[in-house]
Parts: structure tokens; sequence; C-alpha cells
């Protein structure tokens, strides 16, 4: 009993066996067909695209292209018919004050004088006649200015041109510029820029003090990063300084100035 159940299990077995054999075999060949028909896909395509590509440089290379020599090209327009400009206009100077006369006195008898002869130009009619000479007319000054008096106008002011001390020039003081370094520190405004990024470092900055304690001019010595110079600069040119002192009276005087810009 016992061998006729092992002969019929093994039977089973078998079955199974060749059945599964039959579908690897379906299924090896279905993935073969399946992959030799992706591979000629891929080959056509790639076929196409190559020969699409192909034509498409042929066009590009059959483009006529049209050469121009400059013995083809026509002549510039002539400038012959345009009219010349009008000359300018031509400046009548006129003459102001009294005629200036020159010349050496001939005695001569008072009979013979003409009434309307105009005696010889002093020197007040010498200082205010032209130098081309005039008409005779006096209007009392120079091209109608008046009475000959200029007149400064109060609301002008002349400028003169201080010197400016030299940065590198020793100048001998009893009392150097000098500044709140606090309220200096208070009014510098850290860069947005350089806060992102982190930078901290010192700007040396050399500043021109006036006499009423204003800054007139900077220049950086050194710095540790241009992304501080600007903030440097902005917070000096905002601060009021002291003056230096020479013979008792302020100058104009450079000073040093270090700037730390450091992130709390």
């Amino acid at each position: 009993m016992t061998s006729i159940i092992d002969s019929i299990q093994f039977g089973q077995r078998a079955v199974r066996a060749r059945t599964f054999k039959l579908f690897i075999n379906k299924a090896t060949f279905r993935a073969f067909y399946i992959t030799i028909g992706l591979f000629l896909l891929l080959l056509l395509l790639y076929w196409g695209y190559n020969t699409i590509q192909e034509k498409q440089l042929a066009l590009r290379k059959n483009i006529p292209i049209a050469k121009l020599k400059l013995s083809d090209l026509p002549p510039p327009p002539s400038n012959s018919d345009v009219p010349p400009p009008p000359p300018p206009p031509s400046q009548v100077s006129m003459a102001a004050g009294p005629a200036a006369r020159a010349g050496t006195p001939v005695p001569v008898p008072d009979a013979q004088l003409d009434p309307n002869l105009k005696d010889f130009a002093n020197t007040d009619d010498l200082s205010r006649a032209s130098a081309i000479g005039g008409d005779g007319t006096d209007v009392g000054g120079f091209d109608n200015i008046g009475d000959g008096n200029i007149s400064v106008d109060n609301d002008v002011k002349v400028n003169t041109r201080e010197d400016i001390p030299d940065p590198d020039e020793f100048v001998a003081v009893e009392k150097e510029p000098n500044v709140d370094l606090g309220q200096l520190q208070k009014n510098v405004e850290y860069p947005e820029m350089a806060k992102r990024a982190g930078v901290e470092g010192k700007v040396s900055i050399r500043v021109l003090v006036s006499k009423t304690g204003k800054p007139k001019k900077t220049i950086i010595e050194s710095s540790d990063s241009d992304l501080l110079n600007d903030a440097a600069t902005k917070a000096v040119m905002k601060t009021t300084f002291t003056p230096a002192i020479q013979n008792g009276s302020p100058i104009d005087c450079w000073v040093s100035i270090p700037i730390v810009f450091r992130l709390r």
C-alpha cells in the first residue's frame, strides 16, 4: 500500500515538473522575441533620426549665399544739392563812452576856435572812454552799465579755494583731532550683505577734519573686506569731530580712525 502511494506522488511530481518546464520554455521564447522586437524598434528609430538630421544638414548646405563686391555697390548720395549753411551774423560792437582824443595841442587864436569844439579829454573821460573810441556820446560808463560804478550782488559769494593738506604731510599741532568713538560706533550701520555673509573685520580710515570739526574728505587706508568700506565712510561723515589746534586756532588736519565691525 505504501509503495502505491509513493508511486502516485512521484507521478504527480513528474507531471508538475514537466508542466513547469514547458511554461519556462514558452516564457523564455516569448521574452527572447520581445527583446529582439525592442532592439529592432530602437534601431529603426535611430536610423530615422539620422536620416532626418542628414536631410536638414543637406538643406542648410544648399541655401544660396548672395555675394556682393564693393564695385557692385551704388555710389553714395551726393550732397551737392544741399545748400550751404548761412554765414553767422556779423556782430556790430557799439562803443560806449566819450571819444578819446589825443594829439599835440597847437595854440591858435581864440577867434578861430569852433564854438562846438570840445576841450581835450581829461583823466576822468579817458578812464571811461572805450579802447576803440566812441561817437562822443557820454553814457557814463561801459556798455550802458550806468554811472560807471560796478555793483556787487550781496547774494553772490566769492569762492576762495583753500589748500587741502597732504594726507602724508606731518603737521605740528598742539592738539590733534579727536572723536567720541562710542558715538562713531553708534553711527555705523552694518551692511546687510556683509551681515548675511558673516563678514567681520576692521577698517582703518583717514579723515580730513575741518576747522569746524566737520569731516571733509576720507581715504581708506586698510580694510579686511570691501563690503565694509562704504559703511565706514558713511559713519565717519555723519560724526562731528574736535578739530586740531595749532597756535591756539583750529586748523584742517588729517587723522586716522579705526572702525571695528563685529556681529553679535
